[in-house]
This record gives C-alpha cells, sequence and structure tokens, in this order.
C-alpha cells in the first residue's frame, strides 16, 4: 500500500513522495544485504566446523546439518561439546590433527 502511495507521489513530481521511494528502496536494500550476509556467515562457518570436526576425529555431516538448520545457536553447541586439546600438525600430510590422537584423521598415518 505504501508503495503504491509514493509511486503515485512520485508521479506528480511531489519532493515528499522522491524522498518516501528513496527511503522505501534503502530499507530494502539494507535488508537484502543483511541477508545475504547472514547467508554468507553461516556459509564460512559451516566450512570451519566442517574443517575442525575432521581434525579432531568427529563426524562433521551431523554437525554441518545441525548448524544449518540452527545457525549460531548450533555453533554454540559444536563449541561446547567438540574434544578439547591442541591441534597438531601432521607429519605426512600437513593437516590438523588432535594431539592425543594415535592415527591422523586425514591420511590415517601414525
Amino acid at each position: 500500500m505504501f508503495f503504491i502511495l509514493s509511486n503515485a507521489a512520485f508521479a506528480q513530481g511531489n519532493p515528499q513522495g522522491e524522498a518516501a521511494c528513496g527511503a522505501c528502496f534503502l530499507v530494502i536494500a539494507g535488508t537484502i544485504a543483511l541477508a545475504v550476509l547472514y547467508f554468507m556467515l553461516n556459509i564460512a562457518i559451516l566450512f570451519w566446523v566442517a574443517k575442525d570436526a575432521k581434525s579432531r576425529g568427529m563426524d562433521g555431516a551431523m554437525w554441518i546439518f545441525l548448524i544449518l538448520f540452527t545457525g549460531l545457536i548450533g555453533l554454540a553447541i559444536y563449541l561446547f561439546s567438540r574434544p578439547q586439546g591442541n591441534l597438531i600438525q601432521c607429519a605426512s600430510c600437513g593437516n590438523f590433527r588432535m594431539q592425543a590422537s594415535r592415527v591422523c584423521p586425514h591420511c590415517s598415518n601414525t
């Protein structure tokens, strides 16, 4: 309704209608930009969780689905429930693994 009224005012050359159209555009563009930014942040978190879970010897697929559907709450659940310990670099493949693990989860070498 607001958009129709502001278009009618814009067509008549009303300066207040032009300002209303500009404000409406900025609100819509800002909302879309925030949604895209939130989506990109979730994708980055998914990649990080998958890599971190693999390095800690966990199944990353379960955590990816949890974070995909719950967002930042799922990330908090992951951070509190993941195994704690130091990550060291594997001498064979160069990926990170937990210091306490006997074999590397990436290359299965000791």
